[in-house]
């Protein structure tokens, strides 16, 4: 249960902390957006990018040079997604996705907040080129929704920390199954054949206990080159080969353990004088090595990767996504905007489809007793979480794109306008969130109170 809480603990600071290099980077991306260098920020987007050998060019589609939005789109973010499959990966091995019991509530919100939206998006917008876009709205950002909730510290009960933790991942997961089946063109077989050779050398790999990450990452890179050119979307191959990276470690923590206290037996005990230079002897030396290739052993390579991925992802891919993606130009638009069309679409997906979703579901699910309330919450807490579901902003602007990026000149409006609607919809709800928690969350002083009281009756 410790070993769970940890792993809950470092996953909510590294969505916190870059939730708010999120928000810097979706300002900046604004302001030159609307500046004199607006026109340097958008064609900047369009340059090519090459890796090539002779003829052959890994960034290439159709024979065609990728340009440094579809690098960032179509590579960066499989890496991106690459992340989200190890994660879920972990999450239904041994987190909150584990078990029945464990994951019932966050997948059945889960399953509301893509729900609701997608049929509020096609009430208003249900036909033409906008309807398209149908799925934007189903996406919680993660990292803000965190984020945000972060700022109560410790008066959210930690059951409803993990429920919005386990929804964005369930969500997440329903993201990824909608962009394979509903945003892939032609299929190749061809090349879809290629990858699927690959995927079970992976497998095989992982059933032989190969552990060595090169492998896996190499692989993979040669799968989403074929998933690129094959008509499913790039991204997939990132969780197609996440879930083929072995999650078991090669020996256990105990033996670890034992291993370290053998080898330190070995050096001398007498202490050392201070400032003298101490020269290690070779079995020394090979002792130290010993333990360090030991360590190796110990952590899986899923967690192995998931945390060195950790402060790329979180730092520098998602940044850099919201920085290219984020940039809308105001000149020409009005707040008209989001009182139609998609960008109002989008807006009441997320604002209130989002909510209603996560919400009737969730309430629904828990009066018939099929799952219980997160303990130490009520119903008015809970529907702040339910609001904090409606922020929806990496995922939600990856589907925007991958729904009009393709459309031409008109294509270009409803892109905007429902980045307009992602935008507002994400910043109403995380501000509505917040009021609604600010409100019903017990005060800090009452927490403190409960806490001293649980560890006096521990005490006793």
């Amino acid at each position: 249960m410790s070993d769970l809480m940890f792993s809950f603990r470092s996953m909510f600071r590294k969505y916190v902390n870059s939730s708010f290099i999120l928000i810097f980077a979706t300002l900046l991306a604004l302001v030159f957006a609307n500046s004199s260098f607006g026109d340097t920020y958008f064609s900047i987007w369009k340059s090519p990018v090459h890796l090539q050998i002779g003829d052959f060019n890994l960034f290439g589609h159709n024979g065609e040079a990728m340009t440094l939005m579809d690098f960032i789109n179509d590579f960066l973010m499989a890496i991106f997604f690459f992340s989200v499959g190890l994660e879920i990966k972990r999450e239904i091995l041994v987190g909150e996705l584990s078990s029945m019991k464990k994951a019932l509530l966050p997948i059945i919100g889960a399953c509301g907040g893509m729900i609701v939206p997608v049929v509020i998006f096609s009430i208003f917008t249900h036909s033409g080129d906008g309807a398209r876009g149908c799925a934007i709205p189903m996406a919680t950002d993660i990292a803000f929704s965190l984020g945000v909730l972060s700022m109560f510290g410790k008066r959210v009960p930690t059951s409803l920390k993990i429920f919005l933790a386990a929804l964005a991942v369930a969500d997440d997961l329903g993201g990824i199954i909608v962009i394979a089946l509903f945003y892939s063109s032609h299929i190749d077989l061809v090349y879809l054949l290629y990858a699927a050779v690959l995927v079970a050398v992976l497998i095989i790999g992982a059933y032989r206990n190969v552990r060595t990450k090169l492998f896996y990452c190499l692989i993979g890179v040669v799968i989403w080159y074929f998933f690129l050119n094959s008509g499913i979307h790039a991204t997939i191959a990132g969780v197609v080969v996440a879930f083929c990276v072995p999650a078991r470690p090669a020996t256990t923590s105990r033996k670890y353990i034992e291993r370290i206290r053998e080898n330190i037996s070995l050096f001398p005990k007498t202490p050392e004088h201070t400032g003298e230079i101490h020269i290690l002897t070779n079995q020394q030396i090979a002792l130290l090595k010993s333990v360090e290739s030991a360590s190796d052993h110990v952590i899986s390579p899923l967690q192995d990767l998931e945390d060195t991925l950790s402060p790329l992802i979180s730092y520098y891919i998602i940044p850099l996504f919201a920085f290219a993606n984020a940039g809308v130009n105001l000149a020409g638009m009005s707040v008209m905007n989001l009182f139609q069309g998609v960008g109002l679409s989008v807006l009441l997906g997320l604002l209130v489809g989002k909510m209603i979703g996560i919400f009737s579901f969730s309430w629904i699910a828990i009066k018939l007793k099929i799952v219980a309330m997160p303990a130490g919450s009520n119903w008015k807490m809970f529907s702040g979480i339910a609001m904090l579901g409606g922020i929806g902003f990496t995922v939600s602007m990856f589907i925007a794109n991958l729904s009009y990026s393709a459309l031409g000149a008109e294509g270009v409006v409803l892109l905007n306008d429902a980045k307009l609607g992602i935008l507002a919809g994400s910043i109403c709800a995380g501000t509505i969130g917040h009021i609604i928690l600010s409100k019903y969350l017990p005060a800090a002083n009452e927490v403190e109170q409960n806490i001293e009281e649980g560890q006096l009756v521990s005490e006793h």
